[in-house]
């Protein structure tokens, strides 16, 4: 029996050598895992293990969704090829948030976190950011708007939006972080939110949403509801 491994295909059937000769979007979605993969299991090829995972999940996105354990229920997938599929997602993911100028489009609060959530990481104050935006959502610039003490960073909206005017960014994200790690918003960030939203209503600069950044996790004032 095979070990599964492509280099021991047929040349005319090695997904690698079919992508080189015609492209990758002539290749089928197993092909494309198979690749990823690299290897079979003991029982099955590397194609094989790519339509057995497309036939337990059904689609990409279903894959995708599909958490460590879910993929490790899975014959034949281990560690190293379950992280394989997850980065090759992760970078799809990351591709699909940038412009063609390589600029990040902020598209939703999650993809807000993920790009912000890095710099925040082991602050000991509260830092509040401004993010600017043109209008397809694409990120002009940030700008650090008030940096407070663990538990207050005072805001107004004159300094909140300054920046913005000046760029004449379409729409702003706000952001900033709880140094202790719970991102559930407090009395004072509801406030801040409702008075920004007010302030941006009235010179025409959309507030997009209030991403709070916690320890591993995140809140969303406008998946709250408060914008």
């Amino acid at each position: 029996m095979s070990d599964g491994k492509i280099k021991h295909w047929p040349e005319n059937e090695r997904p690698r050598e079919r992508l080189v000769k015609y492209g990758a979007e002539n290749l089928s979605d197993a092909q494309l895992l198979a690749i990823i993969l690299r290897t079979g299991s003991g029982e099955k090829g590397v194609l094989g293990l790519s339509m057995s995972l497309l036939e337990a999940f059904k689609t990409l996105r279903s894959i995708d969704a599909a958490s460590i354990s879910e993929l490790s229920s899975m014959k034949g997938l281990g560690t190293a090829k379950i992280a394989q599929i997850k980065a090759a997602f992760e970078l799809g993911k990351r591709l699909m948030g940038e412009s063609s100028d390589g600029r990040p489009v902020f598209s939703s609060s999650h993809s807000v976190y993920e790009y912000f959530a890095p710099r925040f990481k082991n602050f000991k104050k509260e830092i509040f950011i401004s993010v600017l935006l043109d209008a397809k959502n694409r990120l002009l610039r940030e700008c650090k708007v008030s940096e407070g003490t663990l538990t207050n960073s005072p805001i107004h909206p004159r300094e909140a939006f300054k920046e913005a005017i000046k760029e004449s960014a379409a729409s702003v994200i706000f952001v900033h972080n709880h140094p202790s790690g719970d991102p559930e918003p407090s009395k004072d960030d509801i406030i801040i939110t409702e008075r920004l939203k007010g302030a941006g209503e009235i010179i025409g600069i959309g507030v997009l949403d209030h991403v709070i950044i916690g320890d591993g996790k995140y809140a969303s004032l406008k998946e709250k509801g408060v914008l």
